[in-house]
């Protein structure tokens, strides 16, 4: 008898289940050096945030991009969906009345091995 679930809803959960754990590896990562979680997949107007953490000071939403290597995982980033991650952020700080705090925008890059790279300020000039 042919499986039940269709093919597509097996690889969706797959993928979500692929994302959840590059995005604890990454959590795992900012927590051993000293940041805080404060949101884990916010949405806002522009889509999902995948972490926001407190770091210090800063604010630093992130971004995770997971691949079978990192250059592989950078390249699915782009200026579009940036935008849309910036305009969930300015969400985020709107919908806690958080005013001007200072804030990064991370990418956190996932190889097949589990193996983090982090881009801090990817989206600024530095």
């Amino acid at each position: 008898m042919p499986d039940a679930q269709p093919l597509r809803a097996r690889r969706g959960r797959t993928a979500d289940l692929a994302g959840r754990l590059a995005e604890e590896g990454v959590l795992r990562h900012y927590q051993a050096r000293g940041a805080t979680l404060l949101e884990a997949r916010w949405r806002g107007r522009g889509g999902e945030i995948d972490l926001i953490l407190r770091d210090g000071a800063d604010l630093v939403f992130v971004e995770v991009k997971a691949a079978r290597d990192h250059d592989t995982a950078a390249q699915a980033l782009g200026p579009a969906q940036m935008r849309r991650i910036m305009l969930s952020a300015l969400d985020y700080c709107e919908a806690r009345a958080l005013g001007e705090v200072p804030m990064r925008f991370d990418v956190a890059l996932v190889d097949a091995t589990g193996r983090v790279a982090l881009m801090p300020d990817a989206f600024g000039a530095g």
